[in-house]
C-alpha cells in the first residue's frame, strides 16, 4: 500500500523557518499555513473579496489576506480545511473548495446553520473574517498522479471535491481519465451548477450530472439517484484507478458499492470525512475515534481506515 495515503501520517507539528511571527508557517505535512505559531489559535484576518449564494441556505464565499506575499505563501493539499471564524462570535471547520493551483486566495462554502455560519452570513464584501489553517492531510496527489480519477459528490460534499477536481483539470497532463459523478435532489439543490453544467462540454472530462428529480423540466442532464451515473462508465481499469467519494452519509454505503463492483482496490478509495472537528490541531480530542485525530490524520481516509472506524462516517 503506498506510504503517502491519509490515515498514514504522523502527528504534525509546526516546522520553524523564520522567527516566530504572525505571518505564515510550515506545518509537517506540508501545508503552508496562516496565523501565529507561537499561539495556533489566532487567526489571521482575511478580507471577503466575493461572495454570492448557492442555494437558498448556502454561500459561496472568496477570502484573500490583506499581506500580498502571504496570499501567494500559502499551500495545501485539495482536501485540506481551515478554521473560520466570525470576530466576537466563534469558529467553525470548513472545507477550502478553492484549489492550490489558482494561489492567492482561498474559496469555501458554508451553509447556514448555527450561530457562527448565522454570524458569517451578515458579513459583505471587504468585511474581515480570521481564518486558521490551512490543515490537514488532504488527497495523496503524488499518488494519484498518473492514474485515472473517479470523483463522487454529493450536497456538500461538492466543497472538497471540487478542489481536487479543479487541481487536476489545472494539471491536466499529469492524470489519466477523470470521471466526475455530481447528485443533487432538484437543480436548484446543485452547488456550482452553472459551473458543472459547462463542464459537460469539456472532451477532456466525463462529467455527469445528475438529479433525483426535475420540477422545471429544464434539466439538461440525468434524472435519478447518483449511483444510476455508474451505468455511464466504461471500460475502467480498477488497478490504475483511484476514487474520490464525500457527500450525505447515506450515500456512501450505494457509492461504495458501485466501486467495488467496479474492483476498484480498497486503498485506492478514499473518502473525505469531518466527523465532529472542533480545535483543527488536535489539542481538544472532540474528533478523536480510536486512535485517530480527524482533524490531522484527515479529513481524508482511505476505505481501508474507514472499515475499521466506521465511526469516522455514522
Amino acid at each position: 500500500m503506498p506510504r503517502d495515503l491519509p490515515g498514514r501520517h504522523q502527528r504534525l507539528h509546526c516546522i520553524q523557518s523564520s522567527p516566530r511571527r504572525r505571518g505564515v508557517f510550515q506545518m509537517s505535512n506540508g501545508n503552508q499555513c496562516l496565523g501565529n505559531p507561537s499561539n495556533p489559535f489566532q487567526p489571521e484576518m482575511m478580507r471577503i473579496v466575493r461572495r454570492y449564494d448557492l442555494t437558498d441556505d448556502v454561500r459561496f464565499f472568496q477570502v484573500r489576506p490583506s499581506d500580498a506575499s502571504k496570499a501567494m505563501s500559502l499551500f495545501y493539499r485539495p482536501g485540506a480545511f481551515a478554521m473560520v471564524s466570525s470576530p466576537g462570535v466563534g469558529e467553525a471547520p470548513f472545507c477550502i473548495s478553492s484549489t492550490p493551483s489558482r494561489p492567492g486566495l482561498l474559496e469555501f462554502c458554508i451553509r447556514r446553520m448555527g450561530h457562527v455560519t448565522n454570524s458569517l452570513f451578515r458579513l459583505k464584501e471587504n468585511d474581515m473574517i480570521g481564518v486558521r489553517g490551512p490543515y490537514g492531510n488532504g488527497f495523496p496527489i503524488e499518488t494519484l498522479r498518473g492514474h485515472d480519477l473517479i470523483i463522487v459528490m454529493g450536497g456538500m460534499g461538492v466543497a472538497p471535491l471540487r478542489s481536487l477536481l479543479l487541481y487536476a483539470l489545472d494539471n491536466r497532463d499529469d492524470f489519466g481519465e477523470i470521471y466526475l459523478l455530481h447528485g443533487a435532489k432538484t437543480p436548484k439543490d446543485m452547488l456550482f451548477r452553472k459551473e458543472f453544467l459547462d463542464m459537460m462540454e469539456r472532451d477532456d472530462l466525463h462529467c455527469l450530472l445528475s438529479v433525483d428529480k426535475d420540477d422545471t423540466g429544464k434539466w439538461p442532464a440525468k434524472i435519478g439517484l447518483v449511483t444510476t451515473l455508474f451505468k455511464e462508465l466504461k471500460k475502467i481499469d480498477s488497478k490504475n484507478t483511484y476514487a474520490a467519494i464525500c457527500g450525505p452519509p447515506v450515500m456512501y454505503k450505494f457509492v461504495l458499492q458501485e466501486l467495488l463492483k467496479l474492483k476498484i482496490p480498497k486503498h485506492q478509495i478514499l473518502m473525505t470525512l469531518e466527523r465532529r472537528m472542533k480545535c483543527g490541531i488536535g489539542k481538544c480530542g472532540h474528533c478523536v475515534v480510536k486512535h485517530v485525530y480527524t482533524c490531522i490524520d484527515g479529513p481524508v481516509f482511505s476505505y481501508w481506515d474507514v472499515l475499521n472506524m466506521k465511526e469516522l462516517i455514522y
